[in-house]
């Protein structure tokens, strides 16, 4: 297993979608990781995820798997 690349040499990038108002994360992806920051701390803690399971991630987001009951 190879160390993730520190969060300094990752090149960061927020959605297309972010509403500008600061409260919004940002991804990094590296051939083996997927690094995942909040922009309003960008030297704060970076979670650091397998691409598989971003992947598997992602996948329950648009499923709706992940969605509250009654939309909270």
């Amino acid at each position: 297993m190879s160390a993730a690349p520190e969060s300094g040499n990752l090149r960061w990038r927020k959605s297309s979608r972010s509403a500008g108002n600061g409260a919004c994360v940002e991804i990094a992806e590296s051939p083996d990781i997927i690094a995942v920051r909040d922009s309003k701390n960008p030297s704060g803690p970076v979670l650091r995820f397998s691409v598989e399971c971003w992947r598997e991630f992602i996948a329950s987001v648009r499923s709706g798997e992940l969605d509250q009951p009654g939309g909270k």
